[in-house]
């Protein structure tokens, strides 16, 4: 690692001022919220540009909570100098997604062992072909055991990964013919960076709103009542 590069562009923080393990949040009041509310002795490291970053411990484990923002070019800048400025070995993005299965109901987990995507991001790899981001199983397997031991209800499975929240030509039935179980715009590019740099990555969603029957939750819910899947990638670290 280039301590050198230290802090960034994008985060203010010193090398070793994160730990090894961050999980990540779209919402950075999110990441404020969990830190306020689980970590022990939590320490603000980041706030440019109001992307919050704290660590602190968790059962004494070390641990950094941080935001990430919205959509793939913005969570790939973030995962990416985590990655190869801060040695950061594990990310875990908690974030909410739009259920695209009857089977999943409002506040259910989806644990994202592949993320489909609409993104152009995997041409800068310049591969013979079309690249597959995978969550890391190790970790995919141990939330799983966790959301059994929490009895919370949750799906394994592919999400899609899109680069419009506002489609002027929305097809979300042709997702679901393959079975992908919801949308959300960030999956493919933190596996894609984490796949790049030979380390860890999940994703672990709360349904917030549904496609098929139109319910939603409140900015004000997702933020501050979406708890159970700060409970599962805690159970990770």
């Amino acid at each position: 690692m280039d301590q050198h590069n230290t802090p960034t562009p994008h985060i203010g923080a010193k090398y070793g001022d994160i730990a090894p393990t961050v999980i990540m949040a779209g919402d950075p009041l999110r990441a404020k919220f969990m830190a306020e509310n689980y970590l022990e002795n939590p320490v603000l490291i980041n706030q440019v540009r109001g992307m919050l970053g704290f660590t602190g411990t968790y059962k004494g484990k070390p641990v950094s909570v941080m935001g990430h923002g919205m959509g793939i070019p913005s969570i790939s800048i973030y995962s990416y100098e985590l990655f190869n400025f801060y040695d950061v070995k594990t990310i875990m993005r908690i974030g909410s997604a739009g259920s695209y299965s009857h089977d999943l109901k409002i506040g259910d987990l989806v644990l994202a062992q592949g993320a489909c995507t609409d993104s152009n991001y995997a041409a800068q790899f310049d591969l013979p072909g079309t690249f597959a981001p995978i969550a890391d199983f190790g970790m995919l397997r141990a939330a799983a055991d966790a959301c059994e031991r929490f009895g919370y209800g949750y799906k394994v499975g592919n999400v899609m990964s899109s680069d419009l929240f506002y489609s002027d030509t929305p097809q979300p039935e042709k997702w679901m013919k393959m079975g992908v179980l919801a949308v959300e715009m960030e999956a493919a590019a933190l596996y894609m960076n984490a796949a790049r740099s030979g380390n860890r990555a999940l994703t672990i969603l709360t349904i917030s709103d549904h496609i098929l029957t139109g319910e939603a939750t409140t900015s004000e819910q997702r933020q501050k009542t979406f708890t159970h899947m700060m409970d599962v990638a805690l159970e990770l670290i």
